[in-house]
């Protein structure tokens, strides 16, 4: 899969730049999400880094005959119908295992919003992880990994920094990205 996404990369006219932390545990966030076109440069990203990780699918996607591909791409069937307490669970996860990197999207959808969700950040803080910030940047054809964020528990400081960083960066609508 490494070479047949540098050779999507290459393509599109496509680049990383960044490198990885050397952390056995993180959140990784990605943003702008702001079309379907983020799904394949974010796929590619992760097997140009040689990403070990996992990311939140809603679990109808798994009843299809393509389940077996999450399954083997990372992703965890989550139910979002009920209250489930996701956070808890993703900080279980980071503390069972040795090395994790939990991917999320904070925007929770491809569509503009006003505010991002915070589950990310709780999770980070919960589970006594960083946060990198890792971004799609389409009018310069760049997957890059960017800041690293070690939450302070104060969320509007902390999101700030955080929405600071995102902000110069245009996903493939700019209209939907963070303003």
């Amino acid at each position: 899969m490494y070479y047949l996404s540098k050779l999507i990369f290459w393509s599109f006219g496509w680049k990383t730049k960044g490198n990885l932390p050397a952390l056995k545990k993180y959140v990784i966030i990605a943003a702008p999400h702001t079309s379907a076109w983020d799904l394949l440069f974010g796929l590619c990203a992760i097997y140009i880094y040689r990403l070990k990780l996992s990311f939140f699918v809603k679990k109808e996607a798994f009843d299809s005959p393509l389940g077996f591909l999450f399954r083997a791409i990372g992703a965890v069937p989550v139910d979002r119908s009920s209250k489930h307490n996701l956070v808890q669970q993703a900080v279980k996860m980071f503390e069972a295992k040795e090395n994790f990197i939990l991917a999320l999207a904070p925007e929770g959808t491809r569509e503009y919003v006003a505010k991002w969700k915070t589950g990310f950040y709780y999770i980070a803080l919960e589970a006594k992880v960083p946060i990198l910030c890792s971004y799609l940047d389409f009018e310069h054809r760049i997957v890059g990994i960017g800041t690293t964020i070690y939450p302070s528990g104060d969320l509007e400081k902390d999101m700030e920094q955080i929405l600071n960083f995102y902000r110069p960066i245009k996903g493939k609508h700019p209209e939907k990205g963070v303003r």
